[in-house]
């Protein structure tokens, strides 16, 4: 079982506000997004292979959906993340690193406690409505496993 450190957000609740650095090195944070839906994708790092797998996924899946924000969201440096989306053409993914505050993986509880990838961010889905509370959540206790991308896509289908 995937050992975490802090409590991770329930359905129902209010998701934490967190500020993010994008590829630009600007900040943003959640609260800002105006979208009707958001979802949020933590996972280790966009430099292994389930995780660059599963952002190509999302980013073909949320095409077509409008008013909708999208968040990968790694410990990665954005610069990383910038080569990564320019190389793979990720449009409908935004990369959101969370190496300067730290604020989602503590919020979220979504830091890895233990292990080799003791630090990093765990793999989960959040989908949030536009009131900003969580309708969904998966934890992926394998990490080389892929979410459920059917029932993230349900869920997100049914708030738009």
């Amino acid at each position: 079982m995937l050992k975490l450190e802090g409590n991770v957000p329930t359905v129902g609740q209010l998701a934490p506000d967190f500020t993010g650095v994008l590829s630009d090195l600007k900040e943003v944070s959640l609260y800002q997004s105006t979208a009707k839906v958001k979802v949020l994708l933590p996972l280790p790092s966009l430099d292994t292979g389930t995780c660059a797998k599963e952002t190509r996924r999302f980013n073909e899946l949320l095409d077509q959906r409008p008013n909708l924000a999208a968040w990968v969201i790694s410990m990665d440096l954005p610069f990383a993340m910038r080569r990564f989306c320019e190389l793979e053409g990720i449009k409908n993914v935004t990369a959101l690193s969370d190496f300067r505050s730290k604020e989602f993986g503590a919020k979220y509880g979504m830091f890895i406690a233990e292990g080799a990838m003791r630090g990093l961010h765990a793999r989960a889905v959040f989908v949030l409505d536009q009131d900003n509370v969580i309708r969904h959540i998966e934890l992926v206790e394998d990490l080389g496993a892929e979410p459920n991308y059917e029932a993230a896509l349900k869920a997100i289908d049914a708030l738009m």
